[in-house]
């Protein structure tokens, strides 16, 4: 592990940045920086991006362990490079034209449905989800209240994206070789829908264990084990669907079509 903490002429005598550096590490300005290599392409590192990619599906905590070396280097828990997000963004749009071409949409409808992932599902609900466990994180989950110490935006931000990459994978992706041969042909069997609903428990089961590493790696946030507790009624649901013969992929589908209508 690297110091976390070194002195250096930028820094005062009893360890505290000076006012033009501290000016320099305030959200408004990791958040302008963040969005000026947006459009910096050749600046991006998208191989450490898609080593980060395949490493969320198969030891996740290394993921979180780089979060923690950029706090040691950079002072700041969240990415300071787009590269994870372009990444993500791609495989959002070729999944979801993916799908549309799966259930048979027009050109139209298509970009309709785009849109409508890209906009609400992905960014709106992203929002979402990362403003509240940002807000919940802060006020609840501190060990002790400081304002040296809080959950940074933008790494609840990041948080999100990890969890939300396999389950687009798992649900945009793989999913759509095995929707018209065996949850569609069979949706009205039993094969049909334990297959479509066991991809949705693993897939969301994976969105709720990412998210909750991503809170435990911060060592001033406590008791994060309760963001396990959805395991158990994701369990539970998942049981009574096979029951009651709900077919969430099949529920998806349809929702996916009446929008674009």
């Amino acid at each position: 592990m690297l110091p976390t903490t070194a002195y250096s002429p930028q820094t005062q005598g009893n360890g505290s940045l000076n006012s033009r550096d501290a000016a320099r590490h305030t959200a408004g300005a990791k958040r302008h920086k963040y969005l000026r290599r947006l459009f910096r392409f050749r600046a991006m590192d998208f191989e450490f991006a898609v080593w980060q990619m395949l490493y969320l599906f198969t030891s996740p905590q290394k993921v979180y362990r780089n979060f923690h070396y950029r706090k040691q280097t950079k002072d700041q828990w969240a990415r300071d490079d787009p590269a994870f997000l372009v990444l993500l963004s791609i495989w959002l749009c070729v999944s979801t034209l993916g799908f549309a071409f799966v259930l048979g949409m027009g050109f139209l409808e298509m970009i309709k449905l785009l849109l409508w992932v890209v906009f609400i599902d992905c960014i709106g609900v992203g929002l979402l989800i990362s403003t509240l466990m940002w807000a919940i994180s802060n006020k609840y989950l501190m060990k002790q209240q400081s304002k040296d110490y809080d959950v940074e935006w933008g790494y609840a931000f990041d948080v999100h994206l990890n969890a939300f990459y396999p389950l687009l994978v798992i649900l945009h992706f793989i999913q759509l070789f095995f929707i018209n041969h065996i949850v569609f042909i069979n949706h009205d069997w039993f094969v049909g829908c334990f297959f479509g609903n066991t991809l949705w428990l693993i897939a969301v089961g994976y969105y709720i264990y990412i998210t909750f590493l991503g809170y435990s790696a911060l060592p001033f946030l406590k008791n994060t084990v309760i963001m396990l507790y959805p395991f158990a009624l994701l369990v539970l649901l998942y049981i009574l669907s096979l029951g009651l013969g709900w077919n969430f992929t099949k529920g998806l589908c349809w929702f996916y079509k009446f929008r674009v209508q």
